[in-house]
């Protein structure tokens, strides 16, 4: 599990993941990543969509802040269409 290796940044600021890494994470052509840097370290983040439950969680809990802040659907349905219109 501690898989580690070297690797350089290219001319066109591309770093190649080290194949032992992406087969172990399941990394395919095309993931995407987020990345963070600081202080001499950059981290890669997968990005991955939520899972259903996940994403009902997220919702439940949009929802009752919306509810708590005394939000209606019209007042979102109203937002949309100022920023549409801007």
């Amino acid at each position: 599990m501690n898989d580690f290796a070297t690797t350089r940044l290219s001319s066109k600021g591309q770093v190649v993941i080290p194949e032992a890494i992406r087969r172990r994470l399941g990394l395919k052509s095309g993931t995407e990543f987020v990345v963070f840097g600081e202080d001499g370290t950059v981290v890669l983040k997968v990005i991955e969509a939520p899972s259903m439950q996940e994403f009902d969680e997220i919702v439940a809990r949009a929802r009752e802040g919306a509810r708590r802040a005394g939000l209606r659907k019209s007042d979102i349905a109203d937002a949309i269409r100022a920023v549409r219109s801007a």
